[in-house]
């Protein structure tokens, strides 16, 4: 971050586009990013890959790629290393890497990469329940953003209970046309037939919980360890290091570990440079320059691109209860965001003059908001 007075270069506008055309843009990228995630994830797991060989690659290859821009660029920002804080990176791991990444490959080779978009809508959401019932979100229902914010958080609920519950008939199925357009090796992929779609969805919600446990887990880590590149860095480490004991247990087949196809090399690739390393540093400077409402509100625009890549690349049907429940998910979404938005606007009415006495404690707790755990607030809006 660069010192007041000062103008970055990263706040300089490249090739003379406006930096909110810039976040507009970026934003896109990173959701159709996310969404050929989904798609190749589903490809891997269709080919035959293991799935803790897959994970172990996947972090193996974004520790590579975080490590070197971690200890560069914030060497000066980087506190002491000490045995409490690499137990709060291990905890970090356990819940943000191994569980959260081990239940949505769980998930999705049950189910669709357009459902487990689909139930990701809901993490804002979970994450907002999380900290109410832990007292670190304020939940004030004489208000109308805290009657958004819950209404919001039960639609969410109740849109992946649907998902979860209730699959449904389906209502589109790619025309013959497209099926005959597509190549054969990737039609085949797409068929989930004798899979169990209810575990499926019941280990994406366990995948939608680790992630929102993540995020108000790393809370409190990083108002005392500050270097957030470095507490990326050290908790995909300690991932790593789990999934490799996970591996020594449930993967002894050498030949597991070897690639055979062309598929998966690019699936493990994609996995870890574009899925965890790219999409880390461009989220970073999305949230830091437009605020992490307006990452937010292109979350639901993933889903929308899975469904459709999804179909084309996988032959992939479309279900009524999938439908539904992203319907509900992406407007409590929306609910939650409104209302965190209104929130915000209220309490920065309420900021009295620095020459006040209560100014301090007022700016203390607008920071503790959990609206962007990993960043600073953003002082523009977009």
């Amino acid at each position: 971050m660069a010192e007041n007075g000062g103008v970055p270069p990263a706040k300089r506008m490249w090739c003379s586009v406006p930096e909110k055309l810039q976040l507009h843009i970026a934003m896109l990228t990173l959701q159709f990013g996310y969404a050929g995630f989904h798609v190749v994830s589903r490809v891997a797991l269709n080919v035959g890959i293991s799935k803790i060989v897959f994970l172990v690659y996947r972090n193996i290859i974004a520790l590579a790629l975080l490590l070197p821009f971690a200890y560069f660029l914030e060497k000066k920002e980087r506190p002491p290393i000490s045995p409490w804080f690499l137990f709060q990176f291990f905890i970090l791991a356990l819940v943000g890497i191994t569980a959260n990444q081990g239940f949505y490959l769980l998930g999705l080779d049950n189910t669709s990469p357009t459902f487990a978009s689909a139930i990701q809508n809901s993490v804002p959401a979970i994450t907002f329940l999380m900290a109410a019932i832990l007292r670190i979100e304020k939940v004030r229902l004489n208000r109308k953003d805290g009657i958004a914010k819950v209404a919001g958080t039960i639609g969410c609920v109740a849109g992946a209970t649907v998902i979860t519950l209730y699959k449904g008939p389906a209502i589109y199925s790619p025309t013959p046309p497209l099926h005959e357009a597509t190549p054969m090796l990737l039609l085949s992929l797409g068929d989930v037939n004798g899979k169990n779609w209810t575990l499926g969805c019941i280990f994406l919600i366990g995948h939608c919980l680790s992630w929102s446990g993540w995020l108000v887990l790393q809370k409190p880590v990083l108002q005392k360890y500050p270097a957030r590149l470095s507490v990326t860095s050290y908790t995909c480490f300690f991932g790593l290091i789990q999934f490799l004991i996970i591996a020594a247990f449930l993967e002894r087949d050498a030949s597991a570990w070897s690639f055979h196809s062309g598929a998966e090399i690019l699936s493990v690739l994609y996995a870890g440079v574009v899925a965890s390393g790219i999409a880390f540093a461009v989220q970073i400077w999305c949230i830091d320059r437009g605020g992490p409402v307006f990452v937010a509100v292109y979350q639901p625009v993933q889903t929308l691109v899975v469904a459709i890549m999804a179909s084309i690349a996988l032959g992939e049907e479309f279900y009524l209860g999938g439908i539904i429940g992203a319907v509900l998910i992406i407007t409590g979404l929306y609910l939650v965001l409104w209302g965190k938005n209104e929130e915000a606007k209220f309490a920065k009415a309420a900021i009295p003059s620095p020459i006040e006495p209560g100014a301090s404690k007022t700016h203390s707790l607008i920071k503790s908001s959990l609206t962007q755990p990993l960043l600073p607030p953003s002082a523009e809006n977009v």
